[in-house]
């Protein structure tokens, strides 16, 4: 059912109240559908829980609802955006609220570090005025000093240097990583319960994303908040995550811990993103394996299984009915939706990921290709030894059977000055 506004749009949560099991927030069967009855349906049934002090990782291609999930659960999305399903923070629901319900629940309970700081902050206004907005809209009796302390402060604990200088500097004086633990501060400057990080290290070189993401767990730290964290990269993943939450065509496809899904993924969408990764435990030469294809419109869905068209265990059985989320391997924690799930059972993501080889040869390469020359190999032997030719280095100065021939002379008239 379809939810609406509350009669009143209040939200009353008792924050001395404990949580059900440290559960502070519970998103249960959520939809999302832009546009009419045949609308891009961009969350299609994603159901998760988070924990006080856990940190929930949401991996998926472009396009598979992971940012849309976010915006729903902070109640950002437009008023076009028809939203069914439940999203609840320690137990009170949120869809429905009316907007200055949300206010007081955004920034102050649940917080949002947006993939863009450029957009983010505001360029006309210092980083300190940005940072104290947040502290002043939802402590309205801190003193104007008081809040200029605890600026200094979130900007030394995301570690920007001289932070009592570079609170008064505005945005375009700080680089892109800089910005970005900016975005961070002012998302735990009121120590929310939960954290949504919406792909927080985006276009940041590899160094800066380690700053970033250290960045984050020091606001984890420091406010005790679970942390839903949105990204494409596993690597950060891996070494942020707690649970693994992978989305597809609007909808999850498989859940469970980091090593149940890194180490025995039980489903093939799963399986090719983790193989489509270089490994450091192989010689360089191996092909990586890339998943063919590109992703479904989520406006017109493949039957059955939308994974179907790309995966290479299909079946006809699979275009018959989209296979719900099931238990794997016995374990109440991991999740997979497949049908053929029981025929990866007892392999790791290596050995399954085999299933892809006869799909994802890289096209443009002979299947005996061996890899490029080794770096100390002449270029003449390197030439000789892939293509059976004999070498013949370009000429790089003048063109074939031609003679070279000088620059023409260029006149300048005299200057004042100039000797005779």
């Amino acid at each position: 059912m379809e939810l609406t506004q509350h009669a009143q749009g209040e939200i009353e949560i008792d924050s001395t109240e404990p949580a059900l099991d440290d559960v502070l927030l519970t998103v249960d069967d959520l939809h999302v559908t832009f546009g009419g009855e045949k609308g891009v349906r961009a969350v299609r049934g994603v159901s998760y829980r988070v924990r006080r002090g856990e940190t929930l990782g949401i991996v998926g291609e472009s396009g598979s609802g992971k940012s849309v999930t976010s915006l729903a659960v902070m109640g950002l999305l437009p008023t076009s955006a028809r939203i069914h399903g439940s999203v609840k923070f320690r137990g009170k629901e949120l869809l429905g609220a009316k907007d200055k319900a949300m206010s007081a629940i955004r920034g102050k309970r649940i917080a949002m570090i947006f993939q863009d700081p450029m957009t983010s902050l505001d360029p006309v206004y210092k980083i300190g005025a940005q940072i104290a907005e947040t502290l002043r809209t939802h402590n309205p009796g801190m003193s104007r000093s008081d809040v200029r302390k605890r600026c200094i402060e979130l900007l030394d604990i995301v570690g920007i240097p001289n932070a009592v200088d570079r609170v008064d500097d505005f945005p375009h004086q700080f680089s892109g990583g800089m910005r970005q633990r900016v975005v961070i501060a002012i998302a735990m400057a009121n120590d929310p319960d939960v954290i949504i990080a919406d792909e927080p290290t985006t276009a940041l070189d590899v160094t800066v994303q380690a700053t970033v993401l250290e960045a984050i767990k020091a606001a984890q730290r420091e406010t005790g908040a679970a942390l839903v964290l949105i990204t494409h990269d596993l690597g950060v993943i891996a070494g942020m995550a707690d649970r693994v939450l992978v989305m597809y065509a609007g909808r999850a496809v498989e859940v469970g811990t980091v090593d149940d899904v890194f180490y025995r993924p039980r489903m093939p969408y799963t399986v090719g993103l983790l193989n489509s990764l270089p490994r450091m435990d192989v010689d360089e030469k191996t092909r990586l394996t890339p998943i063919v294809g590109s992703p479904p419109s989520l406006q017109s869905l493949p039957p059955g299984c939308p994974f179907g068209p790309r995966c290479p265990l299909h079946i006809a059985a699979c275009d018959a009915a989209e296979p719900p989320l099931v238990e794997v391997d016995g374990h109440a924690l991991h999740l997979a939706a497949c049908i053929r799930s029981d025929e990866l059972k007892g392999q790791d993501r290596y050995e399954a990921g085999q299933v892809f080889e006869t799909t994802s040869e890289d096209a443009g390469l002979p299947t005996d290709y061996a890899g490029p020359p080794e770096a100390d190999a002449e270029p003449a032997a390197a030439h000789e030894a892939q293509t059976g030719t004999e070498f013949a280095p370009p000429d790089r100065y003048h063109a074939p059977d031609a003679e070279p021939t000088a620059p023409p002379a260029q006149h300048f008239p005299p200057q004042d000055g100039d000797a005779p």
